[in-house]
């Protein structure tokens, strides 16, 4: 794998060649298809949408059928697409409109505790807005209840915002069910979908919600883009969350970003394509990876649900060790931190801490998220680089001296 960088000069460099990169639940790289598709949109196809002249026409029929395909999907209508800037705007979407439009009804919204920030700090607004908040925990895999989520369930009510899989450890949650439930009681429901669009099938007929986040730098497709699915029914009852001109129905003003939308629209047709056929190879360097490191590397743990998760990510607990040191030592693999780079409880992993892992544990956790450029070589050379580190790191370990050595 080859990763290019661009030096103080300008001029593109190669200085990353040998740089493994299991870090795609942060952000994936733009498949080169996706991006030879966006090109003919920045110099030849260049239109404002909203113009009405020929260049204005024929780009505005570009991104009709844009939104046509991302449509497809996550099967919905069009018009019940709304193009945002990221995933987390399309979050604060939909969480805040639908406080402001049912306020008169109630002022509860329900959520997880191991949410992505872009839920949790909107909800934290909203808080301060007068909105009242309930954060279902979860179990030791990261799965919520179900019967929680019931208990908790008021009559005052309004929505219930779940994510689909968690950016940690994986999980999925019973999405299906629990928007059925909402829906029994008359409340709206929302999914951030950003970790599972592309990783699992998704209908949105079928799972029942009204509202579904995604991000287009998780799909290949460019940062900068994402959007929001809203039902019909409810789209037409919202107000503008930007105002100015007329795009997105009113909602969202301002020019449309047309060579993304090319973009993510691209990248939804390759995952049409073979996108989920993908996914068992992905899946299988996934299994292969956390088979070599719980075996070959001792006093380690995976965390999550087995089985409930999606393809790509695996949540490793390296014990009697700090995940900084071990990212520090192994500049060569790319991947992310289990908890933040604090010593105080307050700044660990949130998802972690939901889950009850021991604090020194949540230190030693480090995510590895596998994607469409990742190969087998790249997974067994990482695990012999990770066997060597891990060594290496322990051997200088106070806690490992302490605790494991000593056993």
């Amino acid at each position: 794998m080859s990763v290019n960088g661009i030096g103080l000069n300008g001029n593109i460099t190669d200085n990353n060649k040998d740089v493994i990169y299991f870090d795609n639940s942060a952000t994936t790289r733009v498949d080169s298809r996706v991006a030879e598709a966006m090109i003919p949109y920045f110099t030849q196809i260049y239109g404002n949408p909203s113009s009405a002249h020929v260049l204005g026409r024929e780009m505005h029929g570009c991104l009709d059928k844009a939104r046509q395909t991302v449509a497809k999907l996550i099967n919905c209508a069009p018009h019940e697409i709304i193009f945002m800037g990221c995933g987390t705007e399309a979050d604060n979407f939909a969480l805040i409109q639908t406080a402001e439009l049912f306020k008169g009804k109630g002022r509860h919204i329900i959520t997880s505790a191991i949410e992505h920030k872009a839920i949790l700090e909107t909800c934290h607004f909203l808080e301060k807005q007068g909105c009242y908040i309930t954060y279902l925990p979860v179990n030791g895999k990261g799965m919520i209840s179900l019967y929680d989520l019931k208990r908790a369930i008021r009559p005052d009510t309004i929505l219930i915002s779940l994510m689909m899989a968690n950016n940690e450890v994986g999980s999925l949650f019973p999405i299906k069910e629990a928007a059925c439930i909402a829906k029994e009681r008359n409340i709206l429901f929302h999914t951030d979908a950003v970790q599972a669009v592309g990783k699992i099938k998704i209908d949105t007929d079928d799972l029942g919600v009204d509202m579904l986040s995604v991000s287009g730098h998780k799909i290949y497709a460019p940062k900068g883009i994402g959007v929001l699915f809203v039902r019909k029914e409810l789209k037409e009852r919202l107000t503008p969350f930007m105002h100015g001109g007329a795009q997105e129905d009113g909602l969202r003003a301002g020019t449309e970003n047309a060579p993304y939308i090319i973009g993510i629209a691209k990248a939804a047709e390759l995952i049409m394509e073979d996108g989920y056929d993908e996914n068992t190879r992905i899946r299988s360097l996934r299994n292969l990876f956390e088979k070599r490191v719980l075996n070959e590397i001792p006093f380690t743990v995976a965390n999550g649900d087995p089985e409930l998760r999606v393809p790509s990510i695996s949540s490793i607990t390296f014990k009697y060790i700090d995940a900084e040191s071990v990212i520090g030592y192994l500049p060569q693999i790319c991947c992310s931190l289990g908890s933040a780079c604090a010593s105080d409880q307050e700044m660990a992993s949130h998802v972690l801490t939901a889950m009850k892992l021991d604090p020194v544990d949540i230190r030693g956790t480090i995510r590895f998220s596998f994607g469409r450029f990742n190969t087998e070589e790249e997974v067994n050379r990482a695990v012999d680089l990770l066997k060597a580190g891990v060594e290496k790191l322990r051997q200088i370990s106070p806690i490992y001296n302490q605790q494991a050595g000593s056993g």
